[in-house]
């Protein structure tokens, strides 16, 4: 056989062999999602405590549109099997408006300077998987509270993270908070962006960032500094 026939007949069967095997399958949303929780298993492992700023905007639409700003700073810690956080709150729409939400327990305490109150709800355990959303929490720990979705990847601040929908199991919490949209990243097990839904007019939009993985945080971040003169309230 001629060469230059040789060639074009060898190439002609090569592309009917290509053809003939079958294509593989692009991963689904189902696949990434699995890939995304089992890589939160392995960090969540490592995960010992997180300190990051925050920025969380509330807004509501109906009756009229209202965006406040909080900012501060939180603070998560896992040691021996218990989990514990705390937010510090310095300013509410660019003004010093200093509070703190500690939750512990299985009890969520907010202490108000300003005012020099003390409250705490003690029904609160049922929210941890909401207080712990995104910070040192396994897939397995998710998928226990959560109906999971996976909706893409998105790099911010420089990480990429993976986008993750979630609904709530309890039909008590999703009375509250009908969804959550996560922006996890999956190496550190720690979360840079949420958006929760109350429901259709209502959301929060949470943003972190100065994020520390396993470093000491500060003394005395969990303690709530009252004075002898604190008013408490039970709720």
């Amino acid at each position: 056989m001629h060469k230059a026939c040789k060639f074009v007949f060898l190439a002609l069967i090569a592309m009917l062999l290509l053809a003939a095997r079958p294509a593989l399958a692009a991963p689904t949303a189902a696949d990434e999602k699995e890939k995304v929780l089992r890589r939160l298993d392995e960090a969540a492992k490592n995960f010992r405590s997180t300190q990051a700023d925050f920025q969380f905007d509330s807004v509501e639409t109906d009756p009229i549109h209202e965006d406040d700003v909080q900012k501060g700073t939180v603070y998560y810690e896992r040691k021996a099997g218990a989990f514990q956080m705390a937010a510090h709150i310095r300013e509410f729409n660019g003004k010093p408006a200093p509070k703190v939400y500690a939750y512990s327990d299985g009890a969520v305490k907010l202490y108000e300077p300003m005012i020099d109150q003390l409250t705490t709800f003690t029904k609160a355990a049922q929210y941890e998987s909401w207080f712990m959303l995104g910070f040192g929490a396994s897939g397995k720990d998710l998928e226990q509270k959560w109906e999971i979705k996976y909706i893409g990847s998105e790099t911010l601040d420089g990480v990429k993270t993976e986008m993750l929908e979630m609904v709530p199991k309890d039909p008590a919490i999703r009375q509250n908070l009908s969804k959550v949209t996560m922006w996890v990243d999956p190496e550190r097990a720690v979360s840079l962006k949420q958006v929760l839904n109350f429901g259709p007019t209502e959301y929060k939009v949470c943003v972190y960032f100065n994020i520390s993985v396993n470093q000491p945080l500060p003394a005395g971040v969990f303690t709530l500094k009252t004075t002898g003169k604190t008013t408490r309230v039970n709720r």
